[in-house]
């Protein structure tokens, strides 16, 4: 182990912590065309510091969209080439009324870092980075590395797609190691071996030519809002099964050996409703246990209706037309494109009468389920026991990363996402943070993964 490696990644503590903070000020929201130059400028901030460190061949790569960052360190004769992976872009802060301190200002709390974007992924990003300087400092790198970070995760992640899709030679390696999920439970060290897909969608009913006034076309001209509401009652029922007919089919279950794992993580349904989830009940399927529902099965959620009118006072409008963006999560077994089509089809044949409805696919990614069996994934579980003192555990995530997906048909390779995040973390709500332990054990951890790699 290369201990003047760990030794210095110790000693830049502070200086690490003070980048992070500059680097999260920068407001790269991804899905707000007037934050595109902040996104540009988060891009070259990634470079520069690549750059600084020693890394070789460092580029802004342009897609469709936001740049890639690009950078390599290929000096490794005989040793393994790992990807390492990232993304500079962020969720919008709103609302914003409910952060205690400025999304765009980090802040120290209580053993964390808040900010938009501190633990989704900049700061997970960062630890990557921190590495490959420490490790750089202590001479040679152990490993080859390629290092590519986007700036449309949270925006589908199109352009990386297709960068991959047309460009695999130029990112030929063994291994991607993607840091962009968290542990399971404080100081317990987790790998995520499995990530539901999903298809985002815009389901935009239409009515009349235009606007009317319901005094004088009420009971008489269709409400594209209420014919929306009808639509959306129809698509789970009260026990939140998804009624889109066809939609469990074929899918893949996990394992028996999967679910006896599960079941014995340190996992409490009353301190998760309470202090995650924070709702009356949990709802969901009947008949499978929290982690079952929200790892491994299909699931269904509107997230807005933007429409009509929604300002203070009041104005008696039928609105010409109504949205709702409709997003389903998707598990091993089922395509985006199979679910778009179900989805579509079933709305159209449930839509009322007097009004048009158009299903529009915004983006999606593939389910994925990794395999644990390999020296990658063993070499993670190392490097975190000798960090954490403790056994890792293997979960599934909920969430997506499309670029998991492209890696594995696209590049042939596994993934091994080792992640620092927390529970709690608030990622893609207010106050999101990341716990400044994680990002420091973060760190070393991912100097250990290379160097083991490299031994």
């Amino acid at each position: 182990m290369p201990k003047s490696a760990l030794e210095f990644a110790e000693s830049n503590k502070a200086n690490a912590l003070a980048e992070l903070k500059d680097f999260l000020r920068i407001p790269s929201i991804s899905t707000l065309p007037e934050h595109t130059g902040d996104v540009r400028r988060a891009a070259q901030f990634v470079a520069d510091e690549l750059k600084r460190i020693g890394m070789e061949n460092v580029r802004l790569i342009e897609t469709q969209g936001h740049p890639l960052v690009y950078a390599d360190h290929l000096h490794a004769a005989g040793k393994p080439t790992i990807l390492c992976y990232g993304h500079y872009d962020v969720q919008p802060p709103d609302p914003l009324d409910e952060w205690l301190t400025p999304p765009f200002e980090p802040t120290e709390r209580d053993g964390n870092i808040y900010a938009r974007g501190a633990v989704d992924d900049k700061g997970q990003l960062w630890m990557e980075v921190k590495a490959l300087e420490a490790l750089l400092q202590a001479g040679p790198l152990p490993v080859n590395i390629r290092f590519l970070a986007e700036g449309e995760e949270e925006v589908g992640g199109e352009g990386i797609a297709a960068y991959l899709k047309e460009h695999p030679e130029e990112l030929k390696c063994d291994v991607a190691l993607v840091c962009d999920t968290e542990l399971f439970a404080p100081d317990l060290p987790t790998l995520c071996v499995g990530l539901r897909g999903m298809i985002y969608t815009e389901i935009e009913v239409r009515g009349a030519r235009t606007d009317l006034h319901s005094g004088m076309y009420g009971g008489a001209a269709p409400n594209p809002f209420v014919a929306l509401s009808q639509v959306i009652a129809k698509l789970k029922d009260e026990d939140g099964r998804i009624l889109i007919p066809g939609i469990y089919d074929g899918i893949d279950a996990p394992t028996a050996a999967e679910l006896a794992a599960w079941k014995s993580l340190p996992f409490d349904e009353e301190h998760y409703r309470e202090t995650e989830v924070g709702s009356s009940v949990l709802t969901g399927e009947p008949g499978y246990s929290v982690l079952e529902r929200t790892w491994a099965r299909p699931t269904l959620d509107v997230h807005g209706m933007p429409g009509g009118f929604t300002s203070a006072g009041a104005k008696t409008v039928i609105p010409a037309k109504a949205l709702a963006k409709v997003s389903l999560r998707l598990v091993p077994g089922m395509t985006p494109a199979d679910t778009f089509e179900k989805l579509k089809g079933y709305v159209a044949s449930i839509a009322p009468k007097g009004v048009s409805i158009e299903v529009r696919m915004i983006h999606s990614g593939e389910p994925i389920v990794v395999g644990t069996d390999n020296r990658f994934v063993q070499a993670a579980t190392d490097a975190m026991r000798a960090v954490f003192a403790k056994e890792t555990v293997f979960v599934r995530g909920g969430g997506s990363i499309p670029v998991v997906g492209d890696f594995a048909r696209q590049l042939k390779v596994p993934t091994v996402m080792m992640g620092f995040g927390l529970p709690d973390d608030n990622l893609h709500a207010p106050n999101e943070k990341f716990n400044l332990s994680n990002f420091y054990r973060g760190t070393e951890s991912i100097v250990r993964f290379f160097a083991l790699l490299g031994a």
